[in-house]
């Protein structure tokens, strides 16, 4: 029962958190959508004052045309004109598409426009989200026994520093590692190569990005004129797979903090205990089943096992 109520309180957190998410959204974003609408019908308006031989049901046709054609990725605003416009779909804005599929970021600005495009992309997340999620754990598994358990249980057991500080010492240190290799360093470069970028901007879009958010109103190269653009697409991608590995390394060292502290046992079930316990407990119930009588079996004091204390590389979520 305590574990249920742990869960009911934290799913009313979750729900209190969602609350206030939606009320802060509501009263920063819904002033400025009302502005924006306004200066839109204002405009609107304005051209149509200019143009007095354009019917206003021709004009609402074309602008429907211009948005729902602007939601799939093909833009028609580019500099005036169309000529020359980068394809969306060239090998290296296809390869870009194909890392934010198997990745679950989905930009969503690029979306297939066929019917035999919309069913490739099914099977082809079908196979690929489940081996880029195990390729990306198996790699991250690697790096916390290279970078995260290894040094750590080397200074535990060669300094005798306490295993409880260190982990709280180097989850920090790489909270702060991935914070500068990851957010702060991308966003100072994509904010030089997007003109219409802010640092704010560019830091946003890295951190929908790695989150796997990916809500897609930041898009690195597809502005006007933009150099070396297939290089860059590709750069992004690596960037994205790269970046990924390290979100899952410091969720994964967060977690075996959180062990090593009990964090994790106020809320998540007890895992089951290994084969060879479950087989020596079911050996011993018959054992002390086929005895005829109770004194034949002889009391044996329980030893402690050696090693069973919790350390940092023992512990596996």
């Amino acid at each position: 029962m305590r574990g249920w109520a742990v869960v009911a309180l934290a799913g009313l957190g979750f729900a209190g958190y969602l609350l206030l998410g939606a009320l802060v959204l509501s009263a920063v974003e819904r002033p400025y959508e009302s502005r924006l609408r306004a200066e839109l019908r204002a405009l609107k308006a304005a051209f149509l004052r200019e143009s007095p031989c354009l019917p206003e049901a021709a004009l609402e046709r074309f602008l429907g045309a211009v948005l729902r054609a602007h939601r799939h990725g093909a833009a028609l605003l580019r500099n005036g004109t169309t000529d020359g416009a980068p394809s969306n779909w060239d090998f290296a804005s296809a390869f870009f598409f194909a890392s934010t599929l198997v990745t679950t970021v989905g930009y969503g600005y690029t979306t297939p426009l066929s019917d035999a495009g919309k069913a490739f992309c099914i099977f082809y997340a079908l196979l690929g989200v489940p081996f880029t999620m195990l390729m990306l754990t198996a790699t991250v598994q690697r790096l916390v026994a290279t970078f995260t358990s290894g040094p750590l249980e080397y200074l535990a057991q060669r300094w005798g520093y306490n295993r409880r500080a260190l982990s709280c010492g180097h989850l920090f240190l790489l909270a702060v590692g991935v914070l500068v290799a990851f957010f702060l360093v991308p966003a100072a470069i994509f904010s030089t190569l997007e003109e219409s970028w802010s640092f704010l901007d560019a830091f946003y879009f890295c951190f929908i990005s790695l989150c796997t958010i990916g809500l897609g109103d930041y898009v690195p190269g597809e502005q006007p004129g933009q150099r070396l653009r297939p290089l860059y697409k590709v750069s992004v991608a690596v960037y994205l797979l790269l970046g990924l590995m390290a979100m899952l390394l410091l969720l994964q060292t967060f977690h075996k903090m959180a062990d090593l502290h009990g964090l994790s046992d106020l809320i998540l079930l007890p895992r089951d205990p290994p084969c060879e316990d479950r087989q020596d407990h079911q050996r011993i119930l018959e054992e002390h089943d086929s005895s005829s009588e109770p004194g034949q079996m002889e009391k044996v004091p329980v030893q402690p096992m050696a090693g069973t204390q919790a350390n940092y590389s023992s512990i596996n979520r």
